[in-house]
């Protein structure tokens, strides 16, 4: 017997897990905002999303998820039409289990139909011995998904900072690193030193990892390759899609393909 589908009481203490399924429109950006009592899972069954934090920028193409932990301030901004599957799990039940940082995870396809069943189920409760069987089965298979790969960290030293945020306003635009040092009241080896020190990463090569994730946007919203490659500021479409399997292990056409069995549209 199916059950009436009703808006979960987040206060109720025999809630395990509480979802919400909703389609944004393209562009939609939600503000930021932090869950005090839940981890949570955004999974996106159509289109790309990026969430960012005070850490960092995640990159959510279809078809992968983020996991956000309780208290974690995070916004997000949608790429295109988002089709949008959100688990919230109490803090108690995924704690010890899973990361308490973010991490972006490339969902297996038995994941995605435990998040759209729980998606539809609405809500899991502690004194339902199925519930609680299922919501284990989700943090079981949850631990076991790999890390996606891209994501843009983001540097807290205040000079830094600048210069990442300078950046990031136009991407494609062939400001110089030099340039971009002055402006933040840094020489250039400062600002390589601090963004080595704080994102792993050189600066030269942080900015194409900017560069890629606003190709990644661009893709989502339906831009053809060709016309992304160059306007992000690549020399040709061949070496964009070289760079694309390189970062990512695929090509754009396949990393953006429907997941088999329609699973997006659900």
């Amino acid at each position: 017997m199916s059950r009436k589908r009703q808006k979960p009481d987040t206060g109720d203490e025999a809630l395990l897990l509480r979802s919400y399924a909703v389609t944004h429109p393209a562009n939609l950006g939600l503000p930021p905002r932090a869950h005090r009592d839940w981890d949570l899972l955004a999974y996106a069954s159509r289109g790309v999303m990026t969430v960012a934090t005070g850490q960092g920028l995640w990159v959510v193409p279809p078809h992968r998820a983020v996991w956000i932990p309780a208290g974690v301030v995070h916004s997000v901004q949608m790429s295109g039409r988002v089709a949008l599957r959100t688990l919230f799990f109490r803090t108690r039940l995924s704690r010890g289990r899973l990361p308490r940082t973010c991490l972006a995870l490339n969902v297996s396809p038995l994941v995605r139909e435990l998040v759209l069943h729980a998606s539809r189920r609405s809500t899991l409760r502690r004194d339902d011995p199925a519930d609680r069987r299922l919501a284990q089965v989700i943090l079981d298979q949850l631990r076991t998904l790999p890390a996606a790969p891209l994501q843009l960290p983001m540097p807290s030293d205040p000079r830094a900072r600048r210069a990442a945020e300078l950046l990031q306003r136009d991407p494609s635009h062939p400001l110089s690193l030099a340039k971009a040092a002055r402006a933040c009241g840094a020489s250039k080896r400062t600002l390589e030193r601090l963004f080595l020190r704080e994102t792993q990463m050189t600066l030269g090569r942080w900015r194409q990892r900017l560069r890629f994730v606003d190709a990644l946007r661009r893709l989502a919203t339906g831009h053809a390759v060709t016309r992304v490659a160059l306007d992000v500021g690549y020399q040709s479409p061949s070496a964009f899609i070289s760079a694309f399997r390189r970062e990512l292990g695929t090509t754009p056409g396949r990393y953006f393909a429907p997941a088999p069995g329609g699973a997006g549209s659900s």
